[in-house]
């Protein structure tokens, strides 16, 4: 059985990890690597690889803000980085299905990647704009965490079968643009919402 840890060696652990000349920074950019290698393995049709990489590289884009927190080494900038980079990690990624789809004819499921791509940049987008109107802008399904492990179980699963002549990526796309358009929608319907009770108690 193993022995809980204590607090001091917690306290220990933490501030060993705030020792070492790490940054959130370099979290980040780890994270965009990572997501890098899965987008060229998922063109080269490596699609266990592709998934791999790019859960590694996600758990990064989870551990940078923790870090940042607990070390006390994060800046604005870097708050500004992370967000930044998150959008194109999941957009490179995204493109590299787009131009897997091309690659094989697949006209219907290259449109529906590129929907994806572009409504989970609307997804990000209407949160920053609320957020930016000093208004809640969180509301909705398809947070970037739902859709990092619908697309992981897309790339891990790729090459196998939900039924016959339907493959689990393109389903995880499918899944990813509906998703992406309803969530954006949810947001758009939220700040109405919020503006209207605010006009209605001002």
């Amino acid at each position: 059985m193993s022995v809980p840890e204590s607090p001091v060696q917690r306290t220990r652990l933490q501030q060993w990890l705030i020792d070492l000349p790490l940054t959130p920074n370099a979290i980040s950019v780890a994270g965009l690597v990572g997501n890098v290698v899965a987008a060229v393995l998922l063109w080269q049709e490596h699609y266990v690889l592709a998934g791999v990489a790019f859960i590694l590289g996600s758990v990064m884009d989870t551990l940078d803000g923790r870090y940042s927190r607990m070390s006390g080494k994060g800046t604005t900038f870097g708050a500004f980085l992370d967000s930044t980079l998150d959008r194109i990690e999941e957009g490179i990624v995204l493109t590299a299905a787009v131009m897997v789809f091309a690659k094989h004819a697949d006209d219907v499921n290259a449109a529906l990647a590129s929907l994806a791509a572009v409504s989970s940049l609307l997804v990000s987008y209407t949160r920053a704009r609320a957020e930016g109107l000093g208004l809640d802008g969180k509301a909705g399904i398809g947070s970037r965490a739902v859709r990092v492990v619908i697309l992981s179980i897309g790339l891990v699963l790729g090459g196998e079968e939900l039924i016959d002549g339907l493959d689990l990526l393109p389903a995880s796309i499918w899944v990813l643009a509906a998703l992406g358009v309803f969530t954006t929608l949810q947001r758009m319907w939220h700040v109405r919402s919020q503006l209207q009770r605010a006009d209605r108690e001002g």
